[in-house]
């Protein structure tokens, strides 16, 4: 580590090299192979590879190669005897010739994949409201995972392969039917569930649908209450304090820092808000139903409790260069607070563990995740994935945004805050104000969409299973969406005028109730009043379309609005995410020109490949980055929560006794 710091330079050239090797295999030919994704039960993938370098056109059948489908059996509600057979496709390259936005793809997804198999290691939860047919074929189960295209139909029990083909090909004539599809049998009714089928065919059956829960999401949940009850609720307590301070009641110019409260706030929050609460929303609705919306807010009050914690002592721990420049994080009270008990070298090591991921999760979740989805809006704008010019030219989409970006992100965190503090309370306001207009719009329907939230929060022929289901779709979005107990907000807020570290921990519980409680809860709540939830999404990219179409049965130019917000909160969440990742490769390879140029290029870089990468593999580094974070933070803030409160105490004190200077 002390080489790195030594030298720069020859850090700065091992990455270049990297930089420089990554797309050249990327581009390499791979001539007459064809890669194919299948997606298996457990999250993972099974590449497949091809040497036949075309495929034939013509309709395909059982036992040929080609294209492979999905089921997925729910019942219908208003008919006892009827079920909905979901046929989820995967089509087949129709030639050999790959774009580069292809070959950058096959060649990052195995990393991706691995890593986030890791992370997001998760126990299956029964949940016996759905019911899946699953197909074994070359001992892999594959379960039905979100892919692009969908045939619903509805069908009898009874259902054979021969009565089935003739349908299917109608709607396509790439598909390949894997072994023949036997008759579907009713059972009898199980803890509670009418949707109970079983298959009697050898190598497929059905079973009960699992709601998966990351133990990375039970690791935040439960942080979060314990930090509640050990701050006595000051989440609520001080909730008005909170605000007074943002307003700059408190604030005083000539303490050391850069930024604002206020500048602050706006730049951790341009880092959460964004498409996890407008897509997000739409699939835990979806999978988990009304109820999930009601969990979700229980879980952002919850998460303001974290985000205080681990801000005040970012705040605490800081460090100032002599630049005047702050350098602040979990990097900083992991190393130092753990110091201060013996712990010196676990410390470190939670540290640079935590700088690491951090990194990764800018060039992720803050990086290639946005910029992906940004250029995704882009094409739908201009004619869709089948007629978009733009489609196939992701890269060049990215050189232009990542130009922008690198513009911006010279001036540090003061630039930064500059541009965040206007974009994110335009665009906030902005979406809030038409979500407004949504609910007077259709108030009347208000008390029956508030009604069945809580029924299905609380439904009582769910808590074997649909309850949990429930639960944990609406404590997963939370989660991932307000970052509450990531670690990452306390980079930003680290950067305040104040010589109080608990009055930006006052400022940062502000942050989660905004996201989740204020914006997330809007978006939930038009998609229930205007019955869009019925639709279902289980994918980001539908769950934008969800969103907009929930918008846009009221307001018939929200998509065009939705693109805007979309564009701007990406950008936004670009820039202020490739300030928390410097300030985290600045702790590990030392301050200094080279060493923030290299990262700058890197991040630029990146962008480049996100625009160019399929969403799924973007999701999957993005998440498994950005949640990594959360195991040495949350250790962290559980051995140093002692001092966040007698912070807090403490700022209380000097308000009582008049000592805290005041703007007014």
């Amino acid at each position: 580590m002390n080489r790195f710091r030594s030298n720069p330079q020859s850090s700065l050239l091992v990455l270049w090299c990297l930089i420089l090797f990554i797309p050249s295999i990327a581009i390499a030919e791979r001539n007459g192979t064809k890669v194919v994704s299948v997606e298996t039960n457990a999250s993972k993938e099974e590449t497949i590879a091809s040497e036949q370098k075309k495929r034939s056109s013509s309709p395909l059948t059982a036992g040929s190669r080609g294209n492979d489908f999905r089921i997925r059996i729910t019942h219908d509600k208003s008919d006892e005897s009827t079920f909905k057979l979901e046929l989820q496709a995967i089509h087949s390259a129709k030639s050999s010739t790959t774009s580069l936005d292809q070959r950058i793809n096959s060649f990052i997804a195995p990393i991706t994949d691995t890593i986030s198999s890791i992370v997001f290691w998760a126990p299956a939860v029964p949940n016996l409201q759905l019911e899946i047919l699953s197909e074994s074929v070359k001992d892999l189960s594959f379960s039905p995972e979100q892919q692009q295209d969908r045939i619903l139909l509805e069908v009898l029990p009874g259902l054979t392969i021969e009565n089935l083909q003739e349908q299917l090909l109608k709607r396509s004539k790439h598909l390949r039917v894997i072994g023949e599809l036997p008759k579907i049998r009713p059972l009898e009714n199980r803890a509670g569930s009418k949707n109970n089928w079983r298959s009697a065919a050898n190598g497929k059956f059905v079973v009960p649908s699992q709601s998966t829960v990351p133990a990375v999401v039970l690791w935040l949940v439960f942080g979060a209450i314990i930090f509640t009850l050990y701050l006595r609720f000051a989440n609520f307590r001080y909730f008005r304090l909170a605000i007074a301070i943002v307003r700059g009641k408190y604030s005083d110019p000539t303490d050391q820092g850069e930024v604002s409260h206020f500048q602050a706030l706006s730049a951790a929050l341009s880092g959460t808000v964004g498409l996890g609460n407008i897509a997000g929303v739409a699939v835990a609705i979806s999978l988990g139903g009304p109820g999930a919306t009601f969990w979700m807010i229980i879980a952002g009050l919850l998460g303001m409790s974290s985000k205080f914690v681990e801000c005040t002592l970012g705040v605490k721990y800081r460090r100032f260069g002599k630049d005047g420049r702050t350098y602040g994080g979990p990097m900083y009270y992991l190393r130092d607070g753990f110091a201060k008990r013996g712990w010196r070298q676990t410390g470190k090591v939670f540290a640079i563990f935590f700088a690491v991921m951090c990194v990764g999760g800018s060039l992720g979740g803050g990086n290639m995740f946005q910029i992906n989805q940004a250029f995704a809006q882009f094409v739908n704008v201009t004619g869709g994935p089948q007629d978009s010019w733009a489609q196939g030219y992701g890269w060049l989409f990215g050189l232009i945004v990542a130009g922008i970006v690198a513009l911006v992100t010279i001036g540090g965190i003061r630039s930064i805050a500059k541009v965040t503090s206007k974009i994110v309370p335009l665009m906030c306001g902005i979406y809030v104000l038409a979500a407004l207009v949504v609910l007077v719009v259709k108030i009347n329907e208000l008390p029956g969409a508030f009604a069945l939230i809580l029924r299905e929060a609380f439904d009582p022929q769910a808590v074997t299973g649909g309850f949990v289901g429930v639960l944990i779709q609406g404590f997963k979005r939370a989660a991932f969406s307000n970052e509450a107990g990531i670690g990452s907000a306390s980079i930003a807020h680290s950067a305040v005028r104040t010589k109080y570290p608990a009055s930006e921990g006052l400022v940062s519980l502000l942050e989660p109730f905004i996201d989740t409680v204020v914006v997330c809860s809007m978006t939930a709540l038009v998609i229930v009043v205007t019955g869009q939830w019925e639709v279902g999404a289980s994918s980001f990219a539908e769950g934008v379309s969800l969103t907009s179409d929930s918008f846009e049965s009221v307001i018939s130019w929200f998509p065009l609005l939705l693109t805007m917000a979309v564009l701007l909160f990406a950008f936004s969440t670009m820039i202020t995410w490739s300030y928390y990742g410097l300030q985290a490769w600045t702790f590990v390879f030392g301050r200094g020109r080279h060493a923030d140029l290299a990262y700058k290029l890197i991040f630029c870089t990146c962008i480049v490949l996100g625009s160019a990468m399929s969403l799924d593999k973007v999701i999957g580094f993005s998440d498994a980055m950005i949640f990594a974070m959360c195991f040495p933070n949350l250790i962290g803030l559980y051995f140093l929560m002692p001092e966040a409160r007698r912070e807090l105490e403490i700022y209380q004190g000097e308000i009582h006794k008049g000592r805290q200077p005041t703007s007014e």
